[in-house]
């Protein structure tokens, strides 16, 4: 009997250091680092298990391939999927949660304190010899915040978003969890999303991209938000209107954005953020939030064994 192949279509987006641990069955396996869409068909026309992680596999794609039981999603969204098709279709998608409960929470925290305390800005003055102008033991040409005593409002109350929470909370913040936009009446412990971009003073974004939640900070929610406000996001990049974003960072409207995800990866120079790439309150990291070498370890071996949960005829980490 023919051993199933698999195959990763993008085994360079989890680091060269990581290891996979063996899947527990006879298999084929094939791997690439990367995969063009003119490249795809090609390559996994003959897969019954394909390891994705942002490779798009739309229904024209899906159509292509008669043998494909499984696609394995190595992070949690989905949007590169065709989920309707693959439900539709007997394809089972799975995917992998709660890896970077650590790692995205930390690199909030660390924005935080960045922005709040202007540490980028210092840092550019510094490199453009303000300090030996000044001729002082230090110099103060940007204001510096503290974070205790102040207001974290946080869109998305999952896995993430909680852990964000307590990290906050351990710091002497006060949280807020916003209900969903547009929702008149409001769950238990949330408060309305117009009310906590009024009163937080870091907004941090955690949920999920769906057509409901595109653009869910435009130019109207900026506005709405303090002067000496800062908006986090390490969501997904489409949360945010990224030409808004820099005018309302140009115009201090906001104090400063720190920046994980883009509407489209990578970004080049014309997305606007990149093209004000250079403005001291925004802080850009490109998709790293939630890669610590320990939860992208923890991510390959959740990857593996809802690969292993399949063959074993167990739903784990199903979404379809």
């Amino acid at each position: 009997m023919t051993q199933p192949l698999v195959v990763f279509v993008d085994r360079a987006t989890i680091p060269s250091q990581i290891h996979l641990p063996d899947l527990a069955f006879g298999h084929q396996w094939v791997s690439y680092d990367s995969t063009s869409p003119d490249q795809l068909s090609g390559r996994v026309q003959d897969a019954e298990i394909i390891i994705t992680n942002k490779v798009v596999f739309d229904a024209a794609v899906l159509a292509r391939l008669p043998r494909l039981r499984l696609l394995a999603v190595a992070a949690t969204g989905v949007n590169n999927i065709d989920i309707d098709y693959c439900r539709e279709h007997g394809i089972a998608v799975t995917n992998v949660r709660g890896y970077a409960t650590q790692s995205v929470p930390e690199h909030v925290i660390g924005m935080m304190f960045t922005l709040r305390r202007n540490l980028m800005a210092y840092h550019q003055d510094i490199a453009r010899g303000v300090w030996q102008q000044e001729k002082q033991f230090c110099f103060f040409t940007h204001p510096i915040g503290d974070i205790a005593g102040k207001t974290m409002g946080i869109i998305g109350s999952g896995t993430l978003g909680q852990a964000t929470a307590k990290l906050a909370e351990a710091l002497g913040m006060h949280v807020m969890f916003a209900e969903r936009k547009g929702r008149s009446d409001c769950r238990e412990g949330y408060s309305p999303f117009s009310q906590v971009l009024q009163q937080a003073d870091v907004l941090t974004l955690h949920c999920p991209l769906a057509e409901e939640t595109r653009n869910l900070i435009s130019s109207e929610e900026l506005e709405m938000m303090k002067s000496d406000a800062i908006l986090i996001n390490t969501g997904r990049g489409g949360l945010v209107n990224e030409a808004a974003l820099v005018d309302a960072l140009s115009q201090g409207a906001i104090a400063g954005a720190g920046v994980d995800v883009f509407t489209q990866e990578p970004a080049d120079q014309s997305n606007p953020l990149l093209a004000n790439q250079h403005l001291p309150n925004l802080l850009l990291t490109p998709h790293v939030a939630w890669g610590s070498d320990s939860s992208i370890q923890k991510l390959a071996g959740i990857l593996i064994d809802n690969i292993n949960a399949f063959m074993c005829g167990k739903h784990q980490n199903r979404i379809v």
